[in-house]
This record gives structure tokens, C-alpha cells and sequence, in this order.
């Protein structure tokens, strides 16, 4: 497969901080209701609800075909809920917090000379962002015991690994319609144009 890097487009930039965007989105919105089930075990919601917003770590590389895509949209996030203090912000920490897992995903691509274009390498790049985010995480804030912690990196991986298996059902659907891989470039073929008729033909039309 080749790895040659390809330069950035106008197009890849903008699909980049619409997955940041989104993943910031989901995670306001599911973190919340993750806990009232994950809350109870001693498990932070995050972990069990990270395979949503993950997905678009996992989402962006697919549509881009590029190294460092996946870090971009995770440095986006992280800039953004440590300005904004949005919720799922860990102050400072968001920068680790935030970045590693889109750092960890292209190193993973990079290693198995993957671009997130089949299911198996979007479970994997899934689960292993979930896995480092939580680990990140716990480091960083909660500090959970050895039976909590790996109780959150087991429901991360399987929660991380399911967002990965959706990115790519996702993506799928995305390439049929032309716009995956080569920067965005439309590989929809348009349909020649109907060739002119000769004036006899026309005639004999009328």
C-alpha cells in the first residue's frame, strides 16, 4: 500500500474540524446519560460513551487518506474545550488528554500501513484511541484503583472498537457516492455529453 505523504487540501481541513466539531457535539450529549448507567460501577462515562466521539478520529482518516489526520482533529478538540471550558474540558490536561488518542491512531495506520479502509483497521484504530483516551484520562483526573481501571479500558475498548465498526459502515456509504480517498477528489464519473446530430439526422428526427 502506499505511504508517500500527500499535502493537505483546502477540503481535508474543513472535513477535519467538522469531525472535531462533531465529536465535541456527541460527547455533550452522550457523556451525560453514559453515567447514569456507568456512574453506579465506579466507571467514568466517558469511557463507555468514548467510542461515539472516537469514531471521528477513526472517520476523518478514511476520508482524507492522509497521515496526521487523525492528530489535527484531535488538536482542534483539544484547543477548543480548553478555550471554551465546554463540557468534557480537563483544563490544561485536555491537551494530552484530547490529543493522544488522534496521535496514537496514526501511529497505529502508519505501523500496519493502514488508512482506516477496512473494518478490521477501523475496530483496531477505534479501540486503541478509546483505550489510550481513558488511560489518559485516569492519569490525568480520576486516578481509579486497579479494579475500577481496568473495568473502564475493557468497556473502552469495546465501546472504542464499535465506534470504529460504525466509522467505517459510515465511511462505506460515503465512498459510494465518490468523495473517499485521493484529498476528496469526486471519482463519480460524469456522463458524456450527448453528441451533436448532423443536420441530416435532425431532419429525419423532424
Amino acid at each position: 500500500m502506499n505511504t508517500a505523504r500527500k499535502p493537505f487540501k483546502l477540503l481535508d481541513y474543513i472535513v477535519m474540524a467538522m469531525m472535531a466539531s462533531m465529536g465535541i457535539a456527541v460527547k455533550v450529549i452522550i457523556v451525560p446519560l453514559a453515567q447514569i448507567i456507568t456512574g453506579p460501577l465506579f466507571i467514568p462515562g466517558g469511557v463507555a460513551a468514548g467510542g461515539f466521539y472516537m469514531a471521528f478520529l477513526v472517520l476523518g482518516h478514511a476520508i482524507t487518506q492522509k497521515r496526521g489526520t487523525a492528530t489535527i482533529i484531535a488538536l482542534i478538540q483539544a484547543a477548543t474545550v480548553t478555550i471554551t471550558g465546554t463540557l468534557g474540558s480537563h483544563g490544561a490536561a485536555s491537551l494530552l488528554t484530547y490529543t493522544l488518542p488522534g496521535v496514537v491512531v496514526d501511529l497505529i495506520y502508519i505501523a500496519i500501513r493502514h488508512k482506516a479502509c477496512c473494518a478490521l483497521c477501523c475496530f483496531f484504530g477505534g479501540m486503541t484511541a478509546n483505550i489510550v483516551g481513558s488511560f489518559a484520562v485516569n492519569l490525568a483526573i480520576f486516578n481509579l484503583s486497579a479494579v475500577p481501571l481496568l473495568l473502564s479500558l475493557s468497556a473502552a475498548s469495546l465501546s472504542g472498537g464499535l465506534g470504529g465498526l460504525a466509522a467505517h459502515s459510515v465511511a462505506v456509504n460515503i465512498r459510494k457516492l465518490g468523495i473517499l480517498g485521493g484529498g476528496l477528489s469526486s471519482s463519480v464519473p460524469i456522463p458524456d455529453a450527448e453528441p451533436a446530430r448532423s443536420e441530416g439526422e435532425h431532419d429525419e428526427i423532424i
